[in-house]
């Protein structure tokens, strides 16, 4: 992945000056300036951009994000969070977790993104932080809450807009995927017992937001990352899931007497992703937000050719919903060609930046703005 030249200075949430993110040649990456607004930190920004990242590893690990972090965390040959503790054991994994969780994000980390003019962080995270849901058969690391409201608390000191969402759902919502926290072969996550299990857990995670002061930035919450668009899946998480849980959400608030400026945008995965819909059976959809995402290296329809790429990336509208964020986008290619002399980053440095500022620029004009897919800490940046 091509490193971006980027120089920027920021006063936290809503800055009074202008960061800005350069390219090699000193010209503005991103087309629309920062801009001052009301001091309300939930509030989904209009007259401003979502430039973000993605915390990818930190509360599910991916393995193929750094290799040697895995090994360090005991996982070594493991292919997923489960996998690592039923191999090391629940006593040694807790203590090897808490340590990743110690040393891969901390507030230098979160200065330096704050640097480079950035808004927003969005955290994906499993359903076993709430350790209660976990069956008997289930294996995943304890403790990891306490390091998430340390880590809210550092990024809403230093004014993040802050997004949380349900990576991993009970079951595995996608097939063979690490990003849910176990490498599942089938999905179990589409029946009414784990949609009550993932319900339990956006309740429990929309108290906290509004009860503790660490989580007073977090502005969105997302009900699943990535399900499954095969028919039955798709029209099971539609009329049933996503009005349970949207409703649970606002029932929580409700309760809580929260303000209508203070209710959590419920972000759902937009028709683009193949899911259909969301919104069609839910009855109200005010404070709805959308995630979308972005990867040129998969589309087939694309051909993998520097011009072809440009020149999709400039017209790329994917706002089709209502307010959307490009929640995952990045800079990798196709598998074939990625280790040619065409696409090396190092001798491809003008290109790649071209291809961030396009894809930047084209998120930002058709939408509220993306989060570099997992960009921060990638080991092979």
């Amino acid at each position: 992945m091509a490193v971006v030249a980027l120089t920027a200075s920021a006063n936290a949430w809503l800055p009074n000056t202008k960061p800005h993110a350069l390219d090699d040649h000193d010209n503005e990456i991103f087309v629309y300036p920062l801009r001052t607004e009301p001091n309300n930190k939930r509030w989904l920004p209009v007259t401003k951009k979502i430039r973000g990242v993605n915390l990818g590893s930190l509360f599910i690990f991916e393995p193929w994000i750094d290799s040697q972090e895995w090994a360090n965390t005991g996982c070594e040959g493991g292919k997923s969070e489960l996998d690592c503790v039923m191999n090391k054991g629940q006593d040694i994994a807790d203590k090897n977790f808490q340590a990743h969780w110690k040393r891969w994000i901390n507030q230098t980390d979160l200065d330096e993104m704050l640097s480079y003019g950035l808004n927003t962080i969005r955290l994906p995270l499993g359903y076993w932080l709430k350790e209660d849901l976990v069956d008997d058969s289930e294996h995943f690391p304890k403790g990891g809450l306490e390091y998430l409201t340390q880590l809210c608390g550092w990024a809403s000191d230093r004014g993040f807009y802050i997004i949380l969402d349900l990576h991993g759902a009970p079951g595995a919502q996608e097939p063979n995927q690490t990003f849910t926290g176990q490498y599942a072969p089938t999905v179990g996550f589409y029946s009414d017992h784990n949609y009550e299990r993932a319900i339990e857990w956006l309740e429990w995670m929309t108290d906290i937001i509004h009860t503790k002061k660490e989580y007073r930035n977090v502005g969105m919450l997302e009900l699943v990352n990535e399900p499954l668009n095969w028919d039955n899946a798709v029209n099971s998480l539609r009329k049933t899931y996503y009005p349970k849980a949207y409703s649970a959400i606002r029932k929580v608030e409700d309760k809580l007497k929260v303000t209508s400026n203070n209710r959590l945008h419920i972000q759902m995965m937009g028709s683009l992703w193949g899911s259909e819909k969301p919104t069609e059976f839910l009855s109200d959809i005010s404070f709805t937000a959308f995630d979308d995402h972005r990867y040129l290296k998969w589309d087939i329809s694309v051909e993998a050719s520097h011009e072809a790429y440009i020149e999709k990336s400039c017209s790329d509208d994917r706002n089709t919903d209502g307010p959307t964020i490009v929640g995952e986008w990045s800079l990798a290619v196709p598998d074939d060609v990625e280790k040619t002399n065409a696409w090396n980053p190092q001798t491809q440095k003008e290109f790649y930046t071209k291809w961030f500022s396009v894809q930047a620029h084209a998120y930002e004009k058709h939408s509220l703005g993306g989060e570099l897919q997992f960009s921060k800490l990638t080991h092979d940046y």
